[in-house]
């Protein structure tokens, strides 16, 4: 997936000045105040090489690539109506050896305030990046620059810059740093948004700090060949597949009352709309089916999501959806509540009714490309989506070259939506090669 845009020319473009602080993008903005003792909106990236990670190498890149991207070299702080970031100068942060439960909380005074992390275990590197820094394509920047940085300290040359490769003597680019909801939320209209209470599913929780993750390793070419069969995208299918699983996991439980099964997806919006931003920007949409509408046939479930994509994911709906979203920050009453009032307001509508609109969440960065001097030394990339706010499950996708992966991160014990999604899988004819952090299950 590469960024709508960023093979533009940079020339003519304002260069960014070195900040005393920056504003939260309008998405960052709710992440801090979600921020409790057992959640922290953590995400992860990561790369698998061919050859073994050189901490100290590592580490040295890290240092020189790290300042190219000031928004995340940064420390959050709090104002008396609204948090920002500020530049982070302090050492670190320090490359460390990964750990067995990753996207642990990231407290905003730790770590020299620094909220990143860089881990490495035998031949991989990963990523940690607190959501208020930005979304998974800045994070992927972060990630794709650090590693080609590090390959070329290693002696590896002929490794060029471009698409998510960011040249680190450049100086940032003032796109990069801003808040592309605020220059597209021109909508003459605020859609209202309504969404039903959806199926929760119903586990034990793991102890705190503990992540269940599941790999599932499989081929581009079979997945897409599978999802064609039902007329559908990757995307579409692997959506298709959640709901399938989620629905059969509900049905276990012999409930008295069904609700609806609803996946919550981002949607990267620099594919519609013109943008280098390396901060949020995002939409969520919610594909489902409603099992008191009557049984739905597999085949069924598909044609339902691929008709809910093709009329939601849209440039006119989605300015729509980025239009309701800035209407309160613009509110000038809104913008002098202290921020504790906002704090007490938003966490309550993200608990009694944001987190109720999903029963699981699925993110897809698509089809990852490398510049050509990087890929001999690639095998594949992950993404994790970090601790669910609820007792959940949530699945990322990533692929590169014919290698799709699926990643499930959990913090209940039972495994059987996992189970459900990649017996699926295979029942339509896909090979599933499948890892985990957490022992039989």
């Amino acid at each position: 997936m590469e960024k709508k845009g960023a093979s533009r020319s940079r020339e003519g473009r304002g260069k960014a000045q070195r900040r005393d602080w920056y504003q939260l993008d309008l998405s960052a903005i709710v992440y801090p105040t979600l921020q409790r003792r057992d959640f922290s909106s953590v995400y992860r990236l990561s790369v698998v090489l061919k050859e073994e990670i050189q901490p100290d190498v590592l580490q040295r890149a890290l240092d020189i690539t790290l300042p190219r991207f000031p928004t995340y070299k940064a420390a959050i702080r709090r104002g008396l109506f609204w948090r920002y970031l500020e530049p982070n100068d302090r050492p670190g942060p320090f490359v460390c050896q990964d750990v067995k439960n990753p996207c642990q909380p990231m407290y905003f005074k730790a770590n020299n305030r620094y909220l990143v992390r860089v881990y490495y275990f035998h031949n991989r590197i990963a990523l940690e990046a607190h959501h208020s820094l930005g979304d998974g394509t800045g994070g992927m920047c972060v990630l794709q620059t650090l590693t080609a940085t590090y390959l070329r300290l290693l002696g590896h040359e002929g490794i060029e810059n471009g698409g998510f490769v960011l040249n680190i003597n450049d100086t940032p680019d003032e796109e990069e740093l801003e808040d592309a909801y605020m220059r597209y939320a021109n909508a003459k209209v605020c859609p209202p948004r309504l969404e039903e209470k959806a199926y929760r599913v119903q586990g034990t929780a793991e102890p705190f700090y503990t992540l269940n993750i599941v790999d599932g390793i499989m081929s581009v070419a079979q997945v897409m060949s599978v999802a064609k069969r039902y007329n559908a995208t990757i995307t579409e299918y692997l959506n298709a597949v959640l709901l399938y699983a989620l629905l059969k996991k509900q049905e276990d439980g012999q409930p008295r009352r069904y609700r609806p099964v609803k996946i919550a997806m981002p949607v990267n919006l620099r594919r519609f709309f013109p943008s280098i931003t390396l901060r949020n920007f995002i939409t969520m949409i919610y594909p489902g089916i409603d099992p008191r509408l009557g049984e739905y046939t597999f085949e069924e479930i598909v044609l339902q999501v691929h008709n809910y994509m093709r009329y939601y994911i849209n440039e006119k709906l989605l300015r729509g959806d980025i239009t309701t979203n800035a209407a309160t920050q613009r509110n000038p009453f809104i913008r002098v509540v202290p921020l504790f009032i906002k704090d007490f307001v938003v966490r309550l509508f993200y608990t009694k009714v944001q987190d109720r609109n999903s029963s699981a969440g699925l993110t897809n960065m698509g089809a990852l490309k490398v510049p050509e001097g990087m890929k001999p030394y690639i095998e594949r990339f992950d993404i994790y989506m970090g601790q669910p706010f609820s007792r959940r499950t949530n699945c990322a996708v990533i692929s590169f070259g014919d290698v799709l992966t699926v990643n499930f991160s959990s913090s209940i014990k039972e495994a059987d939506v996992e189970k459900y999604f990649f017996r699926r899988l295979v029942q339509d004819g896909i090979h599933v090669k499948i890892e985990s952090n957490r022992g039989k299950s």
